[in-house]
């Protein structure tokens, strides 16, 4: 299990509220050199970022790998494997790192300057990261701008930046283990929303994100949801606690009872093993949709402000991405609904269920972006 470092029980830490989750307070194993690597951000930017840490875990097997996120993060981390400790970072201009200077840190925050500093300010041996000119001398690695252009999704631009330093990284290394063999267990009423009491696998309705650019309205996920309900496939509507009035919106519009609704009700570990069991999941471009691809779960995910070709889900699933590209604006931070994202009715978002519910058991269907 990932340990965490210098942490109490804590909530989220989101803009928005989120997913509850308890963290241990542990201290640093001082014993072996360390590799710290930087990503402070949310669900899907981690899960981008797996290959990448993966490949920096097989590339210094004699160190410890060390990892600056939210603490909110832990039951992610601990799925993913070969992360050592989770360092809680909740702002990522400023590392709070309590060890020795690390052997190598790792930025795979973002471009610089600023996460650059904050991991200079650490003194490591070896700096990996994107070229900054701003952040100063010292940072093996390409252009941004040379990367983004031959790797048009964030999960290859990741394995880029360390391929170019030496380090062999698979960008389909996404996959996360079956909550089986993750060996999870949860309790209370995150254990009783698991999917292990659902037969048949719930079809997962998730209309929340971030921001309002990438939230489908709620009319349209309830006359999805209505039309989709049945015994075959149970209508399970998800989210975090500050979502929870959303998904109840939802199932009320789609006459489902309200113990259907799951947002509020579920840890991060416990959505984790609700998307692996569960038989499709329908949502934005946000953290569940990259849940799906990890665990291979069937998919259709509806884009508005960022194109698919770099957020989207891989080629070789059971996943449908919805896209209108010429109706796109490309605010991702604004709370109106992007004009892409409207252009995508009901009955396309029906055609591309019916296209993919089922396919993880034939492995025939790929990612079709639309």
């Amino acid at each position: 299990m990932t340990r965490t470092i210098n942490s109490r029980p804590c909530g989220v830490g989101r803009t928005q509220p989120g997913y509850g989750v308890p963290v241990m307070d542990d201290r640093p194993d001082g014993s072996r050199p360390t590799v710290l690597a930087l990503r402070a951000l949310q669900i899907g930017d981690l899960l981008v970022a797996v290959p990448a840490l993966r490949a920096l875990h097989r590339a210094y097997p004699e160190h410890r790998l060390v990892l600056a996120t939210s603490a909110a993060l832990a039951p992610l981390v601990d799925r993913i494997g070969g992360v050592d400790l989770l360092l809680p970072t909740p702002d990522p201009t400023a590392v709070p790192w309590p060890g020795a200077a690390p052997e190598v840190a790792v930025n795979l925050h973002g471009t610089g300057p600023q996460s650059h500093r904050a991991l200079d300010a650490l003194d490591p041996g070896r700096r990996i990261g994107f070229r900054c000119g701003e952040a100063g001398p010292g940072w093996e690695g390409p252009a941004w701008d040379v990367v983004a252009v031959a790797h048009p999704h964030e999960r290859a631009r990741w394995c880029a930046l360390l391929e170019a330093v030496g380090i062999p990284a698979d960008a389909d290394d996404l996959r996360l283990p079956s909550p089986t063999l993750a060996g999870s267990a949860h309790t209370g009423s995150a254990r009783a929303a698991s999917t292990a009491d659902v037969s048949p696998a719930p079809v997962l309705v998730h209309p929340g994100a971030a921001y309002g650019a990438k939230r489908w309205p709620v009319e349209r996920f309830a006359a999805v949801a209505a039309a989709l309900d049945g015994p075959q496939t149970p209508i399970l509507v998800t989210g975090s606690d500050g979502e929870r009035d959303l998904a109840v919106a939802v199932a009320r519009r789609a006459g489902l009872p309200l113990d259907r609704v799951l947002a509020g009700r579920t840890d991060l570990g416990a959505l984790c093993d609700l998307v692996a069991g569960a038989g499709l999941v329908i949502s934005g471009d946000t953290g569940i949709a990259h849940l799906a691809s990890a665990h291979r779960t069937p998919s259709v995910v509806l884009f508005g402000p960022v194109d698919p070709a770099q957020w989207g889900p891989p080629a070789d699933g059971p996943h449908v991405a919805l896209a209108h590209p010429a109706a796109r604006r490309g605010a991702r931070f604004v709370d109106e609904p992007d004009p892409a994202l409207l252009a995508i009715g009901v009955e396309e978002v029906l055609e591309a269920t019916a296209e993919v519910h089922g396919a993880r058991t034939t492995g025939t269907r790929g990612s079709t972006p639309r």
